[in-house]
């Protein structure tokens, strides 16, 4: 990967994120059973092949990382308006997703910069009950490395 490279992948995971509010991970059990958790606080690194996310919730990814830390993570542009506009074309004007193959780290403790980062994201809902409920206590955070990606792609509709 170079760092060209890596620019596309923060743009188009940007994109993805904001339409759907969340990217996914995939992790496998001890039975070597998949598991998807919906991840909505997950920030890519400006130059680093590297992330983190904040981890409150996903008891069963934990669990998995705890045998086995590689990973998955893809984020797809959900917007109607892409899809709606491609389809018109015939034509994507950018990939409409992508996946990470990664190695997630331990729990740590979130750094005043990243709290500051999932305050940014969630602002906009900030005064909701829902909010309030389940944005209040992010304090740990994963990190993760990036080994290797893979567009998602409808090879006729590429430019």
């Amino acid at each position: 990967m170079n760092p060209q490279t890596w620019q596309k992948i923060r743009t188009v995971f940007s994109n993805a994120q904001r339409a759907a509010m969340h990217c996914s991970i995939a992790s496998v059990d001890v039975a070597m059973q998949p598991n998807i958790t919906p991840i909505g606080t997950l920030f890519l690194h400006e130059t680093e092949f590297s992330g983190f996310f904040f981890d409150s919730y996903a008891e069963s990814l934990g669990q998995n990382l705890a045998v086995n830390p590689k990973a998955c993570i893809q984020a797809i542009n959900s917007s109607k308006l892409f899809w709606l506009s491609s389809l018109l074309k015939g034509q994507f004007l950018d990939y409409p997703g992508v996946r990470l193959s990664v190695t997630i780290c331990e729990k740590r403790s979130a750094t005043t910069e990243e709290l500051h980062l999932v305050q940014q994201r969630i602002r906009m809902l900030k005064w909701t009950k829902g909010s309030k409920l389940i944005w209040n206590d992010f304090n740990q955070v994963r990190d993760f490395q990036v080994h290797a990606h893979k567009w998602v792609e409808y090879p006729k509709m590429m430019p």
